[in-house]
């Protein structure tokens, strides 16, 4: 089944996957310390001005981490960082950015892992805004799976995270992020 693009988020640990038919030539790459990941074009990839292909997908700010599918993700970290509660700031800068205006309204994704220890995932579709606390792995993707789900994250690790959600049965895998809270802060690990 294709679902796109999703996010899993945990109490404790989160992953995003890129899935996609149109736009397989992209990759994630650490910046900042490992504390933002990125996806962008492979070197090989066919220029392009789409502009949903390049993104952070993963940022950490104060004790929290955000996970999601697009530029949506630097303002949900930036309310953050101003004090905002982890619900609220996703909820306001899903609202405000809306769904994608592409061919297939895809809705936007995210997650937070808050500071204050508690989880939330988000979607804004053409026909709906939903926010949801989380105590255990839950999934929503672009299509298909566009509302919260639990998941089955057999994983703890973030090696083992970015691995488990890449290699998923869902169709069309290019490539996957992961975040996990630790004693010292947050451990991330990709794979392409």
């Amino acid at each position: 089944m294709y679902v796109g693009r999703f996010v899993v988020i945990a109490p404790d640990r989160a992953a995003y996957r890129v899935s996609s038919r149109s736009f397989p030539n992209r990759r994630i790459v650490a910046r900042e310390g490992g504390t933002t990941l990125t996806v962008g074009p492979t070197d090989d990839a066919p220029e392009t001005d789409n502009p949903y292909i390049s993104y952070n997908c993963v940022r950490q700010v104060d004790g929290a981490a955000v996970v999601g599918n697009g530029s949506h993700v630097d303002p949900i970290t930036e309310k953050l960082s101003i004090g905002y509660p982890a619900r609220d700031a996703l909820a306001e800068s899903l609202l405000a950015l809306d769904y994608e205006k592409d061919d297939y309204d895809t809705p936007r994704i995210a997650g937070v892992l808050g500071a204050d220890g508690e989880s939330y995932v988000g979607t804004v579709r053409k026909d709906a805004l939903l926010v949801e606390q989380v105590d255990e792995p839950t999934l929503v993707a672009t299509y298909e799976e566009d509302s919260p789900t639990p998941f089955d994250l057999g994983s703890e690790d973030a090696a083992g995270i970015a691995s488990e959600v890449y290699d998923h049965e869902f169709e069309h895998a290019v490539c996957a992020a992961s975040v996990v809270r630790t004693d010292d802060g947050f451990e991330t690990a990709f794979e392409n």
